[in-house]
């Protein structure tokens, strides 16, 4: 079943489907208050490079510029990640992961990406603020 993608919020590399929930950096969400908060909620992924496209990459890295292998790979590890996230957060009922952050790093020669926040509860307060996208239903689109 495809997905229809908002144009406001479509960006190839960076968008994640997130079932209705919101994912932001913020400590809060503006318009809306934290009925409850849920705990903190953790993604995690672990990848392993293509030594093929590796041995390219070396080539690459010789004359400069960006590595698109690596970048691309890194990513979709970022997607992966918000995708469990978001898969713990509704699993608590959940409708937000607020202070969203992520953390990457080498373990033992393989890629590494955590996302990790605080899943909470939240309901629109103020009526003058915009509805989220992600809380827009296919009905009211």
């Amino acid at each position: 079943m495809a997905t229809e993608i908002l144009p406001s919020i479509q960006d190839l590399h960076c968008f994640t489907e997130t079932n209705g929930v919101i994912t932001t950096t913020m400590f809060d969400v503006p318009g809306y208050r934290v009925v409850k908060v849920l705990g903190a909620v953790y993604g995690l992924t672990v990848r392993s490079r293509n030594w093929a496209a590796a041995l390219g990459m070396v080539f690459k890295s010789v004359a400069g510029g960006e590595l698109r292998w690596f970048t691309s790979m890194l990513y979709n590890a970022r997607n992966d990640a918000i995708s469990r996230i978001v898969a713990e957060t509704q699993s608590r009922g959940g409708n937000a992961i607020i202070a969203l952050r992520f953390d990457a790093g080498e373990l033992g020669g393989f890629a590494q990406v955590c996302a990790y926040g605080t899943a909470a509860i939240i309901e629109k307060i103020d009526d003058a603020v915009e509805t989220h996208p992600q809380l827009v239903t296919s009905s009211a689109a």
